[in-house]
């Protein structure tokens, strides 16, 4: 049978992307498909216009911090829009960069929804196409909790939209979104409180981290509401008036609330019933291939569930393409993947926790830890930390997990993670040389 294209990408966000332009440069006629716009979350929603904000909230810091070398006290204030201004104008110009990628790959796109009519025939708005091979790559929408009142609570998209910046906010969710929301509010001058569910922030990550981070932000001026839930939501003329339950059982006023307590894969719609592709757990079900139950239909991504990070979405879609287009057989690897949360203080990490080494490992585990005060603050005056791990199975010397809290610590765990993915041992570590002074030397120097 012919079909009008060896590849049809459901989705145009950075994975469905990076799949197109790679199995076009293996001579394969690509198109893509995408109702917004390009670049999905991570451009449009998450990523990019998050640390352009997260840039932001930390000038007030560094103003104050400048008089404890020197500088004379520095007046400034925010212009809300302006700053949301120039994050959106960043974003339409990314928009045609990714635009531009498509054109010069020979990728055709498709402004619609797709919808699968049968396992090889889609639905584009008014047009039907046919593919020998699909790749479904579109992503995940945040989702609210079942409360009443719960329509009046904003998802992190709407975030950027705001036309003014809220006086007080109320942010519910203690995973990374919620977080990062909660320091960059707060850095901007937002009066924040943060409603967890759990009595600790950021479940998953090693719990050294958890509690810097936690410590950090109370110390900031967040007020974080541990084991505690919204019950109910009402809208009065002064704001909003939120009731909770669990440990804090008190009423609370704010100006905006955000929902930040989930997400899952954007699978309505798209006739997946249609094509044979079978779900697992509320997310499309794969095998190591990103393959699908159905041989020729693959998907990639957050609408996958596996580690929903935007460069795994993208080295999975190219390990797709490099198997089915490029003759290389490949896998993307799930062990060792570096994340960040970028908070006030930053986070990063690579590998196991503390608790992971424990389970796997037990008693062989040895742990190297040093928390101080770095040199910058030696004449800041901010009373700030930093907390650098290393987790270590002792029959081998291998290096299990590092983690970081603190300035930079995405860059400097970047680094790390490349010597972790090589198998580096901690007589690697110590042998090298640290670079002085700096925060990653201690990497270097724990003993």
């Amino acid at each position: 049978m012919t079909y009008d294209y060896d590849l049809f990408v459901i989705g145009g966000g950075s994975g469905g992307i990076a799949t197109a332009r790679r199995a076009a440069q293996y001579g394969a006629k690509v198109a893509v498909a995408e109702f917004d716009r390009l670049g999905g979350t991570c451009v449009n929603r998450g990523c990019i216009p998050k640390k352009l904000m997260v840039y932001a909230s930390h000038f007030p810091d560094l103003f104050k911090d400048a008089q404890g070398f020197g500088w004379s006290p520095v007046q400034s204030t925010l212009d809300w829009q302006k700053m949301t201004t120039a994050v959106n104008q960043e974003l339409d110009r990314l928009n045609g960069v990714y635009q531009n990628m498509l054109d010069k790959a020979g990728v055709d796109l498709f402004r619609g929804y797709a919808k699968f009519l049968d396992p090889h025939t889609l639905e584009i708005e008014d047009r039907k196409v046919t593919a020998e091979k699909i790749l479904i790559a579109v992503g995940g929408h945040p989702v609210k909790p079942d409360i009443p009142g719960i329509e009046h609570a904003l998802v992190s998209d709407d975030i950027f939209l705001l036309k003014e910046q809220p006086k007080r906010i109320l942010i519910m969710g203690g995973g990374y979104i919620g977080v990062e929301f909660a320091c960059i509010m707060n850095g901007l001058g937002s009066e924040v409180s943060l409603l967890i569910r759990k009595n600790l922030i950021l479940r998953g990550f090693d719990d050294d981290i958890r509690s810097e981070i936690q410590a950090g932000m109370e110390n900031h001026g967040i007020r974080v509401l541990a084991s505690s839930e919204a019950s109910s939501i009402e809208k009065i003329p002064e704001g909003l008036r939120v009731t909770l339950s669990g440990n804090h059982q008190e009423i609370i006023f704010t100006d905006v609330i955000l929902s930040a307590t989930g997400r899952k894969p954007n699978l309505d719609n798209l006739g997946l019933e249609n094509a044979g592709v079978e779900i697992s757990n509320g997310a499309i079900a794969v095998d190591r291939y990103s393959q699908t139950s159905q041989e020729h239909i693959f998907a990639v991504g957050d609408c996958t569930d596996r580690i929903n990070l935007t460069p795994v979405a993208i080295n999975e879609g190219r390990a797709f393409a490099d198997t089915v287009f490029g003759g290389q057989s490949r896998t993307m690897s799930y062990e060792n993947v570096p994340s960040a949360v970028f908070s006030t203080p930053e986070a990063a990490t690579v590998g196991l926790t503390e608790a992971e080494a424990q389970e796997q490992y037990g008693e062989a585990v040895k742990l190297y830890r040093a928390r101080f005060k770095p040199t910058y603050h030696s004449l800041s005056g901010r009373n700030e930390k930093v907390m650098v791990k290393l987790v270590v199975e002792q029959d081998t010397d291998k290096v299990l997990g590092a983690h970081m809290v603190g300035e930079n610590a995405a860059e400097i765990i970047q680094g790390i993670a490349i010597a972790i993915k090589m198998g580096a041992t901690k007589k690697d570590f110590d042998a090298t040389v640290g670079i002085h002074p700096t925060i990653a030397e201690e990497f270097v120097t724990l003993r």
